[in-house]
């Protein structure tokens, strides 16, 4: 592989484009392809754009998947033959989240096209995409992260976890804090206010505390401030906390507290709002209680009161 190589990058949505712009700007060459071609268009200028993903493959030294779910994976990199058309040497980074069986079974194909596989899931949503920030959680062969680790530091820390499978073991367990304290945070808040607390001041109280977190952080505030639209999606938290539990189960594990979640956001998508960010859980919670977190022009105890 040369030292600087020429990158394939599969998925160009949400996540994929920012990456592929950090990736473009720290000079690398790149091949795109996405299922609806028009979102590689503003890189069309400084980047091949394809028509098919096997085609993108044919010249690439690094093949970087961003897609939406395992399905969509396999039928990319075994169905329509990217695994077939690597080049000897090539490197496949799957920073999607898949089933960890998923992974494995790829990086076995990968290895019989002589090719190399990491799975290389990420955690930090679209404004750590943007600033290439994101937590990179890596599966594979030590020696192949090495010689992946230049570009996968210009998208973010990395963190080698083990062998091949290992990385989406991280991401789920990562989802699993990440779905489970959103469901948390919105029961907080729901519970201060209509005591008659001023959520923001509790989140910012909490913020200090021992409860402080991320989420709490950002996601508290989206909650208050109801802006719901996506950086991640609710129906993809949702296929994330239905991997968790099918993982768990494989494992012979019960795991009361992501099955809850998961309940809530399979109400969430059932009325109709699997496009709203996934702090929009609070939504699920204030339709199962008949309230809402935050109505400025009426105290929460009053509204309470009066059925508003």
């Amino acid at each position: 592989m040369t030292t600087q190589p020429h990158i394939a990058f599969l998925g160009i949505g949400l996540m994929g484009a920012p990456m592929v712009e950090n990736l473009l700007n720290a000079g690398y060459t790149m091949t795109l392809w996405n299922r609806t071609r028009a979102k590689c268009e503003p890189f069309a200028e400084r980047a091949r754009v394809v028509d098919s993903p096997a085609q993108a493959a044919q010249q690439a030294d690094i093949l970087i998947t961003m897609l939406e779910n395992g399905a969509v994976v396999h039928d990319v990199m075994v169905e329509q033959g990217v695994i077939d058309q690597l080049p000897p040497g090539a490197i496949v980074i799957d920073m999607s989240s898949v089933q960890p069986a998923t992974a494995r079974d790829h990086a076995s194909r990968c290895e019989e096209n002589s090719a190399a596989y990491l799975d290389a899931p990420v955690s930090g949503g679209t404004v750590g995409a943007a600033a290439g920030s994101l937590s990179i959680m890596v599966g594979g062969e030590a020696e192949i992260v090495d010689k992946a680790r230049p570009v996968l530091e210009t998208l973010g820390r990395v963190t080698h976890i083990g062998p091949s499978g290992s990385g989406q073991l991280a991401k789920l367990a990562n989802q699993a804090v990440v779905g489970i304290t959103i469901g948390a945070v919105s029961e907080a808040l729901l519970l201060a206010a209509q005591g008659g607390a001023d959520p923001a001041a509790v989140r910012e109280a909490l913020m200090g505390g021992f409860a402080s977190s991320r989420i709490l952080d950002l996601h508290g505030q989206r909650m208050i401030d109801r802006q719901f639209e996506p950086g991640a999606p609710s129906r993809i938290q949702l296929k994330d906390m239905r991997m968790i539990l099918d993982e768990a189960r494989a494992e012979g594990l019960t795991l009361p507290l992501a099955q809850s979640v998961h309940d809530q956001y399979l109400s969430l998508l059932a009325d109709g709002q699997g496009e709203t960010d996934h702090s929009g859980l609070l939504l699920a919670l204030e339709h199962l209680n008949g309230v809402q977190l935050t109505q400025p022009d009426l105290p929460a105890r009053a509204r309470s009161q009066t059925g508003k």
